[in-house]
Protein backbone atom coordinates (compact mmCIF):
# COMPACT_ATOMS: atom_id res chain seq x y z
CA UNK A 1 0.00 0.00 0.00
CA UNK A 2 1.35 3.41 -0.87
CA UNK A 3 1.67 6.20 1.71
CA UNK A 4 -1.16 8.30 0.18
CA UNK A 5 -3.62 5.43 0.47
CA UNK A 6 -2.60 4.67 4.06
CA UNK A 7 -2.99 8.36 4.91
CA UNK A 8 -6.48 8.44 3.31
CA UNK A 9 -7.59 5.38 5.29
CA UNK A 10 -6.27 6.87 8.56
CA UNK A 11 -7.97 10.18 7.81
CA UNK A 12 -11.32 8.43 7.23
CA UNK A 13 -10.93 6.53 10.50
CA UNK A 14 -10.16 9.77 12.34
CA UNK A 15 -13.33 11.37 10.92
CA UNK A 16 -15.41 8.37 12.04
CA UNK A 17 -13.89 8.43 15.54
CA UNK A 18 -14.42 12.21 15.78
CA UNK A 19 -18.07 11.86 14.78
CA UNK A 20 -18.64 9.17 17.38
CA UNK A 21 -17.32 11.39 20.19
CA UNK A 22 -19.07 14.54 19.02
CA UNK A 23 -21.66 14.14 21.74
CA UNK A 24 -21.10 13.72 25.44
CA UNK A 25 -23.62 12.48 27.96
CA UNK A 26 -24.92 15.29 30.16
CA UNK A 27 -27.55 13.43 32.21
CA UNK A 28 -29.19 10.06 31.65
CA UNK A 29 -31.33 11.38 28.75
CA UNK A 30 -29.54 14.57 27.68
CA UNK A 31 -26.33 15.26 25.79
CA UNK A 32 -23.94 18.10 25.11
CA UNK A 33 -21.53 18.82 22.30
CA UNK A 34 -17.91 17.92 22.93
CA UNK A 35 -15.48 20.84 23.02
CA UNK A 36 -15.00 22.24 19.53
CA UNK A 37 -17.77 20.16 17.98
CA UNK A 38 -20.44 21.71 15.77
CA UNK A 39 -24.14 20.94 15.57
CA UNK A 40 -25.20 18.47 12.87
CA UNK A 41 -27.18 19.50 9.81
CA UNK A 42 -30.91 19.92 10.44
CA UNK A 43 -33.96 21.89 9.32
CA UNK A 44 -37.03 23.13 11.16
CA UNK A 45 -38.93 20.17 9.69
CA UNK A 46 -37.06 17.93 12.16
CA UNK A 47 -39.24 19.48 14.89
CA UNK A 48 -42.48 19.92 12.91
CA UNK A 49 -43.99 16.93 14.76
CA UNK A 50 -44.02 19.05 17.94
CA UNK A 51 -46.37 21.73 16.63
CA UNK A 52 -49.53 21.97 18.73
CA UNK A 53 -50.70 22.40 22.31
CA UNK A 54 -49.07 20.16 24.93
CA UNK A 55 -49.92 19.76 28.63
CA UNK A 56 -48.45 17.67 31.41
CA UNK A 57 -46.56 17.47 34.65
CA UNK A 58 -42.99 18.38 35.53
CA UNK A 59 -40.93 20.40 38.01
CA UNK A 60 -43.48 19.79 40.76
CA UNK A 61 -46.37 21.41 38.93
CA UNK A 62 -48.33 21.56 35.69
CA UNK A 63 -47.01 22.76 32.35
CA UNK A 64 -48.43 23.91 29.05
CA UNK A 65 -46.58 24.48 25.78
CA UNK A 66 -47.92 25.87 22.53
CA UNK A 67 -45.88 25.54 19.33
CA UNK A 68 -46.84 27.01 16.00
CA UNK A 69 -46.09 25.04 12.83
CA UNK A 70 -42.90 25.71 10.85
CA UNK A 71 -43.12 28.98 8.96
CA UNK A 72 -40.20 30.73 7.29
CA UNK A 73 -37.62 28.46 8.94
CA UNK A 74 -38.88 29.00 12.50
CA UNK A 75 -41.36 27.68 15.04
CA UNK A 76 -42.56 29.98 17.82
CA UNK A 77 -43.59 28.66 21.19
CA UNK A 78 -44.78 29.65 24.64
CA UNK A 79 -44.47 27.78 27.93
CA UNK A 80 -46.29 28.20 31.23
CA UNK A 81 -45.39 26.52 34.52
CA UNK A 82 -47.91 26.53 37.37
CA UNK A 83 -47.31 25.30 40.92
CA UNK A 84 -49.41 22.56 42.56
CA UNK A 85 -52.05 25.13 43.51
CA UNK A 86 -52.43 26.19 39.87
CA UNK A 87 -50.71 29.57 40.28
CA UNK A 88 -48.24 30.75 37.62
CA UNK A 89 -44.56 30.43 38.55
CA UNK A 90 -42.94 31.52 35.27
CA UNK A 91 -43.38 31.74 31.49
CA UNK A 92 -41.11 31.30 28.48
CA UNK A 93 -41.18 32.71 24.97
CA UNK A 94 -39.35 30.33 22.60
CA UNK A 95 -37.91 30.47 19.09
CA UNK A 96 -36.85 27.26 17.35
CA UNK A 97 -35.05 28.30 14.18
CA UNK A 98 -32.77 27.28 11.36
CA UNK A 99 -29.37 28.88 11.85
CA UNK A 100 -26.25 28.18 9.78
CA UNK A 101 -27.45 24.83 8.40
CA UNK A 102 -28.78 23.47 11.69
CA UNK A 103 -31.45 24.34 14.28
CA UNK A 104 -31.29 25.76 17.79
CA UNK A 105 -33.82 26.68 20.43
CA UNK A 106 -33.64 30.11 22.05
CA UNK A 107 -35.83 31.25 24.91
CA UNK A 108 -36.45 33.98 27.44
CA UNK A 109 -37.96 33.49 30.91
CA UNK A 110 -40.54 35.78 32.49
CA UNK A 111 -42.02 36.09 35.98
CA UNK A 112 -45.82 36.10 36.30
CA UNK A 113 -45.72 39.94 36.27
CA UNK A 114 -43.89 39.71 32.88
CA UNK A 115 -40.54 40.97 34.17
CA UNK A 116 -37.76 39.15 32.35
CA UNK A 117 -35.07 36.99 33.87
CA UNK A 118 -32.46 37.54 31.15
CA UNK A 119 -30.97 40.90 30.19
CA UNK A 120 -32.73 42.65 27.29
CA UNK A 121 -30.38 41.39 24.55
CA UNK A 122 -29.66 38.00 26.19
CA UNK A 123 -31.40 34.63 25.90
CA UNK A 124 -30.85 30.97 26.75
CA UNK A 125 -29.79 28.88 23.75
CA UNK A 126 -29.91 25.13 23.30
CA UNK A 127 -27.73 24.00 20.37
CA UNK A 128 -28.57 20.83 18.45
CA UNK A 129 -26.46 17.82 19.40
CA UNK A 130 -28.07 14.89 17.56
CA UNK A 131 -31.17 13.37 15.99
CA UNK A 132 -31.68 9.68 16.80
CA UNK A 133 -34.69 7.39 16.38
CA UNK A 134 -37.12 10.33 16.22
CA UNK A 135 -35.68 12.03 19.32
CA UNK A 136 -34.07 15.45 18.98
CA UNK A 137 -31.19 16.19 21.36
CA UNK A 138 -30.22 19.76 22.14
CA UNK A 139 -27.53 20.62 24.69
CA UNK A 140 -29.22 19.73 27.97
CA UNK A 141 -32.68 19.38 26.43
CA UNK A 142 -34.16 16.31 24.71
CA UNK A 143 -37.51 15.95 22.90
CA UNK A 144 -38.75 12.36 22.53
CA UNK A 145 -42.00 11.59 20.68
CA UNK A 146 -44.06 8.76 22.17
CA UNK A 147 -46.54 8.02 19.42
CA UNK A 148 -48.43 10.83 17.72
CA UNK A 149 -49.89 12.63 20.74
CA UNK A 150 -47.46 12.05 23.59
CA UNK A 151 -43.93 13.24 24.22
CA UNK A 152 -41.32 13.39 26.94
CA UNK A 153 -38.95 16.30 27.42
CA UNK A 154 -35.80 15.82 29.48
CA UNK A 155 -34.13 18.95 30.82
CA UNK A 156 -30.70 19.06 32.48
CA UNK A 157 -30.84 21.62 35.28
CA UNK A 158 -27.69 22.86 36.99
CA UNK A 159 -27.81 23.80 40.66
CA UNK A 160 -24.41 24.86 41.97
CA UNK A 161 -22.06 22.02 40.97
CA UNK A 162 -24.79 19.42 40.48
CA UNK A 163 -26.73 18.62 37.33
CA UNK A 164 -30.09 16.90 37.70
CA UNK A 165 -32.64 15.86 35.14
CA UNK A 166 -36.24 17.10 35.09
CA UNK A 167 -38.80 15.03 33.18
CA UNK A 168 -41.87 16.52 31.50
CA UNK A 169 -44.55 14.01 30.47
CA UNK A 170 -46.70 15.73 27.85
CA UNK A 171 -49.90 14.98 25.92
CA UNK A 172 -51.05 16.84 22.87
CA UNK A 173 -54.48 18.43 23.29
CA UNK A 174 -56.81 18.46 20.33
CA UNK A 175 -57.89 22.00 19.46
Amino acid sequence: MNAARIFAILACQLVLVSASIAQEKNTEHTMKLAAGQKSPAATIEDMAWFAGRWVGDGMGGSNEEHWGPPNGGIMLGTFRHNNKEGKPVFYEFMNLAEREGTISLRLKHFNPDMTGWEEKAKFVEFKLVAKKDGAVYFEGLTFVPKGKDEAVIYLAMRSRDKVREEVFQLKRLKE
